[in-house]
């Protein structure tokens, strides 16, 4: 680590001072003069300018999800990411994990049988309220997680549910959704906040040949225990797990002890991808074409027609 940086005053050189870190800034701009690579772990709508303003300047650029709020945004950084030889890895890196390998190596061999349909998804709740950081004097505000753009359930949760069924199942054809706000007020440090972004969407995804999956990111409730989808088949279930953090090939010694071992096994993945030519399974193709089902399901609430998808997992 070379740098860090926050615009909040003091926090960036707070973090700098307790991880022995040699730069805190306050300034984007002044990061970016300092460094090879970026980890943007900023609001989701704020990724695609400071995506692209990291691109620009040279820089390899890893996204702490979502990549972008459009497709149209994603190609744009991959087109520019490819114009000036850099790379760019994509959270949340689901086919990374070895457990949703095996489950598509399960499932291809026929553990199922004819597979028929999935279920997958995320609930808000009241997550982002209770987190440890939304209390104390340097509380972080969440507010940003109801507002558009970026907020709401799919780009924040649903995203590695989606991650992880098209990498178990492959791309998806067309996507029909019903979406809107259905909690319309959130209450944090003794204020109300208005919900602008949809917090209730349901999903069905069209995989080709009958081949169905049910996505939800709703504002509480949820049929599975973690990100993972259920699987139906013929011939029996299946059912996605969290899987071990310790199986992550980076994740080893002191970082097993490490909050969201997954986003430092994808910040991980750019390091060896820039370094030593190691492509990576957490692509910026695959980020876009879950970004284009998350868009195109908005479309679709709109609309109230099917949307057709046009992205698929690889460049």
């Amino acid at each position: 680590m070379t740098a860090v940086c926050d615009p909040v005053e003091g926090r960036a050189a707070r973090a700098a001072e307790e991880f022995g870190i040699p730069h805190g800034f306050t300034a984007y701009d002044d990061l970016l003069g300092e460094v090879d690579a970026v980890t943007i772990a900023t609001p989701i709508g704020l990724h695609y300018e400071q995506g692209r303003q990291a691109l620009e300047a040279g820089k390899h650029v890893h996204f702490n999800k979502t990549m972008a709020t459009t497709a149209a945004e994603a190609t744009e950084l991959i087109e520019l990411a490819r114009a000036r030889d850099l790379r760019i890895v994509a959270s949340p890196g689901e086919m990374v994990r070895p457990h949703n390998q095996e489950l598509r190596r399960r499932i291809a061999a026929g553990e199922v049988g004819t597979l028929v349909w999935a279920i997958c998804g995320a609930a808000f709740g009241r997550y982002h309220e209770d987190e440890p950081e939304r209390a104390g004097a340097d509380a972080i505000d969440p507010s940003w997680y109801f507002r558009r753009p970026g907020g709401g359930p799919l780009y924040d949760m649903t995203v590695y549910a989606l991650h992880a069924l098209t990498g178990v199942l492959g791309p998806a054809r067309r996507v029909t959704a019903l979406s809107g706000v259905r909690v319309r007020e959130r209450e944090f440090a003794g204020r109300l906040v208005p919900t602008e972004a949809d917090d209730n969407t349901l999903m069905l995804l069209d995989f080709g040949e009958s081949l169905f999956a049910v996505v939800y990111g709703v504002a509480a409730g949820s049929v599975n225990d973690s990100f993972g989808a259920r699987y139906f088949g013929t011939a029996g279930t299946l059912e996605g797990e969290e899987g071990d953090p310790a199986l992550l090939p980076h994740v080893v010694g002191a970082h097993r002890e490490i909050g969201e071992q997954h986003v430092f096994e994808d910040v991980m993945q750019l390091v060896d991808w820039v370094n030593e030519g190691t492509p990576t399974a957490a692509t910026a193709e695959h980020a876009r074409h879950v970004i284009e089902i998350i868009d195109a399901a908005y479309r679709s609430a709109d609309t109230g027609r099917a949307q057709e998808l046009e992205t698929t997992l690889v460049r």
